[in-house]
């Protein structure tokens, strides 16, 4: 199963190629909403404290895998968009082998030294042990999110996005079920709901890569595909490492803000996990429509269609702008309703309220930074990664430490920091799309790749 971007309607194409990404998206959000509304309801706000606690940091871990994956799917959309199909089944058996190794390290690393990273973020002391037993277990599964984030950015590099769904969803019911009976039948506290997700994560990532290789004539790899390549391997690393530094970059800055929220008490960082929660769920339609520009840009550029892309991006521009001035009427009306559906302490509800309502006067350059970078990411002008993840460290960072030293501020330079910081990167991606690198930057070799369809067609 794969689809050709580079032909037909544009609107449509985007469309029916984001649709199933964002609805897998968002069921992957609901593990986390679930998690904390389980957590927050039936083990209290400190047990949600304590997952909020850890966010940031196993954010850290899991989006350096992802970034890897993205740069692995941008060599694959090329290519195939190229016509370079041996290529393709390069790429995937050896950014398999990048990722493997990879994620395999990480998942030493995180686990081994969770509590120390949690007390460098000055994680309050009443919930520091449920803190570390949290990111403990989630970080254990970074190789199944590894696992997942690979498959998926190689499905959808060759236009493919339901099959993930369909996994998803099946991983989605999974992960309910186990969370209810962890928590609340066996009683494993924040364990059970870290535990759940990743078994439920573990799952997606198996059944997928299996559906793949019994259906996707790309995944059928003769013993010349799984060699280890040493130029494909690096091309994998060097591609989709800007990515992941970029990912990291931006973690370290949310680390640094939640250690913001850490020095307010618990009572603010359960209102900061509960509107991140949230904000992690709005971010998905802007992320699907990001990633699907991505594909599409990368089959388009590979294919040297770069009118086409511009297309696509003035389109997708619309659509972000659209949906992010609507989510600020819906939270103009719901917000107290929305973080009430995490914890009841009053005090809580009344902080992440107001917090959410701020963050919403911000989607509209959220939704820009989402698919300036999508399109960006595409065409192969990954170095820019490295940039816009620096600026948003200097922007958590620096606005950080100005707002919290304003009279009046205090706690709302948690958030406030966060909606200054999109203003910032949504200039810079602006700043770089007009600037026009990207049309140079293709990773793939076109004339090359045109000489081979031609001789294939004699």
């Amino acid at each position: 199963m794969y689809y050709d971007l580079t032909r037909g309607s544009i609107p449509k194409s985007l469309f029916f190629f984001a649709l199933p990404m964002m609805a897998g998206n968002l069921l992957q959000q609901f593990y986390n909403i679930v998690d904390s509304v389980i957590v927050g309801r039936y083990l209290g706000h400190e047990a949600l404290a304590a997952v909020g606690a850890t966010g940031s940091i196993t954010f850290l871990f899991y989006t350096l895998c992802n970034g890897l994956s993205a740069g692995a799917g941008i060599l694959i959309a090329q290519s195939f968009g190229a016509g370079r199909h041996d290529d393709v089944k390069r790429f995937i058996a050896n950014s398999a082998y990048a990722l493997g190794f990879v994620g395999l390290g990480l998942t030493i690393i995180s686990v081994a030294f969770a509590h120390l990273l949690l007390q460098m973020l000055d994680t309050p002391q009443n919930i520091l042990a449920n803190a570390t037993d949290y990111m403990r277990t989630a970080c254990a599964g970074t190789i199944a999110v590894a696992g997942y984030n690979w498959i998926n950015s190689v499905l959808r590099a060759l236009g493919d996005s339901k099959t993930p769904l369909y996994f998803l969803i099946v991983a989605s019911i999974l992960n309910v079920g186990l969370d209810l009976l962890f928590v609340m039948v066996f009683g494993m506290g924040v364990v059970g709901a870290a535990l759940a997700t990743v078994i439920a994560q573990g799952v997606s990532a198996v059944g997928s890569i299996l559906f793949a290789v019994k259906k996707n004539e790309y995944f059928r790899l003769k013993r010349e595909h799984l060699r280890l390549r040493r130029e494909q391997f690096v091309r994998c690393m060097k591609t989709g490492t800007p990515i992941a530094l970029q990912n990291a970059l931006v973690s370290v800055s949310m680390i640094s803000l939640q250690k913001t929220a850490n020095s307010f008490g618990d009572i603010v960082v359960a209102a900061y996990t509960a509107t991140m929660r949230v904000e992690q769920l709005i971010q998905q339609p802007f992320n699907s429509l990001g990633t699907a520009l991505s594909t599409f840009a990368g089959q388009n550029v590979g294919a040297a269609k770069p009118d086409r892309v511009v297309k696509g991006y003035h389109r997708s521009m619309l659509i972000s702008t659209a949906f992010g001035l609507l989510m600020l009427g819906v939270f103009a009306f719901t917000s107290r309703y929305i973080v009430g559906f995490f914890v009841i302490e009053e005090q809580v509800i009344d902080i992440g309220a107001k917090a959410l309502l701020l963050s919403a006067c911000f989607y509209v350059p959220l939704g820009f930074i989402h698919t300036t970078r999508g399109l960006l990411n595409g065409a192969g002008d990954v170095g820019f990664a490295f940039l816009n993840g620096l600026a948003e460290v200097v922007g958590r960072i620096g606005f950080a430490a100005i707002l919290v030293n304003i009279p009046g501020v205090g706690m709302w330079a948690v958030w406030t920091t966060t909606c200054l910081t999109w203003v910032l990167t949504a200039v810079m991606c602006l700043i770089r799309y007009k600037g026009g690198k990207w049309r140079k930057k293709c990773l793939v070799d076109i004339e090359s790749a045109e000489t081979e369809v031609i001789h294939a067609e004699q």
